[in-house]
């Protein structure tokens, strides 16, 4: 199929492709359903969609609104009567004359008589710098970029001919407390090895009936096989409208070669070893 791509949601721009969902009730970008075992919800929330930080009207491009307490006392100012003059040659800060005499930089025998004093050791080994999502993301992607250092993405969508058709969540079964609870109903699952799990497959509804949720879940399963995994989970549910879940149906998941792992007549379990 020509025109495809399947791209890692690792940064804002791959964050902006991720295409809202059939029903618009619910929203892969503002979805924490998998993440939050207690409070986590599908639903739609616009305010998550901005920079975390900014206000609604801001991040419209209106005022900003402020985060204090208007009805708060003014912020007490404390002074000391007996400090010199600002300005005045006394306001400066008294030496200790106990403080220990300044360090000298440690001798590297390696400098030349004209080069200046290295900050670093060149003989130690460099750090690798690890990619990040920075600290004002939108949640969703600060959600998906959780494990970006050692695991590596949670989410991947395929494109077809610039525009996202499907979308599928994933990762390690830590980063989703919902899956953990949901496997401490069914003691028949293996404890190892444990699984990667998918928590999300879903497609566009303008694109759907093309085969794009299962060459993208087959691309997410080559994806955790390389990156160690020895199974991967889904937890459909049965009976679910197409476009009120997240996670397809038992078909679905049995056609592209899982295993019903657990048989339960609304929350099975299905697992693929990984090659």
């Amino acid at each position: 199929m020509d025109g495809i791509e399947i791209r890692d949601v690792t940064d804002e721009s791959g964050f902006g492709l991720v295409p809202p969902c059939a029903d618009p009730a619910f929203d892969h970008r503002t979805c924490d359903y998998w993440e939050d075992a207690e409070r986590g919800s599908r639903a739609h929330r616009a305010s998550w969609l901005s920079r975390a930080g900014e206000s609604g009207s801001a991040a419209a491009g209106g005022p900003a609104r402020s985060a204090g307490n208007p009805f708060a006392p003014p912020p007490r100012i404390e002074s000391n009567p007996f400090a010199p003059a600002s300005g005045s040659a006394s306001s400066a800060p008294a030496a200790n004359p106990f403080a220990p005499p300044p360090r000298e930089p440690a001798f590297n025998p390696f400098l030349g008589a004209d080069d200046e004093a290295a900050v670093a050791n060149p003989f130690a080994p460099s750090r690798p710098v690890r990619p990040t999502v920075a600290g004002d993301a939108p949640r969703k992607l600060q959600l998906l970029g959780r494990g970006l250092g050692v695991f590596g993405s949670y989410a991947k969508i395929l494109v077809q001919d610039g525009t996202a058709a499907a979308y599928c969540q994933f990762g390690p079964l830590s980063a989703y407390p919902r899956a953990l609870r949901t496997r401490e109903l069914y003691p028949q699952l293996p404890d190892a090895p444990l699984p990667a799990v998918i928590t999300c497959i879903a497609t566009t509804a303008n694109a759907r009936g093309q085969g794009h949720a299962a060459r993208l879940v087959r691309a997410v399963c080559d994806d955790l096989a390389g990156r160690g995994f020895a199974a991967v989970e889904a937890y459909p549910e049965v009976g679910a409208r197409p476009d009120a879940t997240s996670a397809a149906s038992p078909a679905f998941w049995v056609g592209l070669g899982f295993r019903l792992a657990v048989d339960d007549e609304r929350f099975p379990v299905v697992r693929l070893e990984l090659d």
